[in-house]
């Protein structure tokens, strides 16, 4: 390429640097964060050739500057962070950091190193909305708990029954608890009858009976808060339920609109074949994974990217395996929940953790290597465009002969 460019992202504005072939600065400039900006960035690099001919390096590979660049037809090049760090004495003897000197760097790197790096795919429209989805949902879920964790030290201190009586502080059930009941006070004359016609009221599936549910309410000790503190605190958790609810409920709506959405998909299908991936799960997976079947070459760069695989040092004598850090850690924390279900439907799974167990790995451990079994053939089924069928998988057919025999 004649060209080569570098894009130093902010919040407001970027600043952008194009280098020639033999790393002179060809071009220099910084742009708004909005559609001017946009436009006089593509007037300018008009100038020096065809989008085509320009191939873009960025550290952060999506948002509304990365739609703009590939919309414009120019080739987007994601280059890590660590990268770029590991990169940085090249340029500079002193610590110094600038935006235009990263956007240099970033446009020298891809003139020098362009072979190393892919350019940017983007996935489908219903990959992106799933994607949107999934990590919304999560995100929404992280804080769901902490808000319950706030609740339930807040009752703990001045009313531990109310955050004992159900099993879980942010349910539902318990979350209407709270909102009709926020004090001892107001729970006073709360009998099994009265319990009984609030369960019926609030759909509860009757797990515990009314007299068990009360038993656990009276069993917890006594909060010692005087009578304002706990009418204080008991209106600060009716309004921390009241929050909560409204999260419970939005997250439940997502999680439907997301389960829908994956069994649509044909690959969803595809990761909703393997044993007790369940559709959310697979949703996180395939909102990861995404459609774009050169993403992964091969089934070690989607190991290393799920983070299931460890990283080695070897020099010289020693050597050494550790934890791997720089990775995906949506698709890691997506993959390893489908492992740790699927031991529980597959014998084979179950077999592979076990003899990891046995070799003295401990749970994580051996659930990263379940993982990274089970990602070999997740990425055959991915490239193939074929559901997971147990009876073509030679090692659980294998194990299944010798358990038979």
């Amino acid at each position: 390429m004649p060209f080569s460019a570098g894009l130093d992202w902010g919040s407001t504005g970027h600043a952008i640097c194009v280098v020639d072939e033999k790393g002179a600065v060809a071009l220099r400039l910084e742009i708004t964060h909005d559609v001017a900006g946009f436009a006089d960035l593509r007037k300018k690099l008009g100038r020096l050739a065809s989008a085509k001919d320009i191939p873009i390096a960025i550290e952060r590979p999506s948002g509304l500057i990365v739609d703009a660049l590939v919309e414009a037809g120019h080739p987007v090049v994601p280059i890590h962070p660590n990268v770029v760090k590991a990169c940085r004495p090249r340029y500079r003897a002193a610590g110094g950091k600038s935006d235009p000197g990263d956007a240099y760097m970033l446009a020298d790197i891809l003139r020098t190193d362009g072979h190393r790096f892919r350019s940017l795919e983007p996935c489908s429209d219903a990959i992106k909305a799933l994607r949107a989805l999934v990590r919304g949902r999560d995100d929404l879920v992280i804080q769901r708990g902490a808000m319950a964790n706030r609740l339930r030290s807040l009752l703990e201190s001045f009313w531990p029954g109310a955050a004992a009586i159900f099993a879980d502080v942010h349910s539902p059930i318990a979350l209407a608890f709270v909102q009709r009941y926020p004090t001892p006070e107001s729970a006073a004359c709360l009998g099994e009858k009265r319990l009984r016609a609030f369960l019926a009221r609030h759909s509860y599936p009757n797990r515990r009976t009314p007299a068990e549910l009360l038993a656990r309410l009276r069993s917890a000790p006594t909060g010692l808060a005087g009578k304002a503190e706990a009418e204080a605190k008991g209106k600060m958790a009716q309004a921390l339920a009241t929050v909560l609810a409204t999260l419970v409920t939005e997250i439940a709506e997502i999680s439907d609109h997301i389960e829908q959405a994956v069994a649509d998909m044909d690959d969803g299908r595809i990761i909703m074949s393997f044993p007790r991936a369940g559709r959310i799960c697979a949703a996180q997976i395939l909102a990861e994974l995404g459609d774009v079947r050169d993403s992964f070459l091969t089934a070690d760069q989607l190991a290393a990217e799920a983070g299931v695989c460890p990283v080695t040092h070897a020099s010289g004598k020693s050597r050494g395996v550790i934890f791997r850090w720089a990775c995906n850690h949506r698709l890691r924390t997506a993959v390893t929940c489908f492992a740790d279900n699927s031991r529980h439907a597959s014998p084979w799974a179950a077999d592979v953790y076990k003899r990891a167990r046995e070799r003295g790995c401990d749970h994580p451990h051996a659930i990263r290597i379940l993982a990274r079994a089970w990602i070999r053939i997740l990425w055959r089924a991915w490239k193939d465009g074929k559901e997971y069928d147990q009876t073509l998988h030679s090692a659980a057919i294998s194990l299944n002969q010798a358990l038979a025999a």
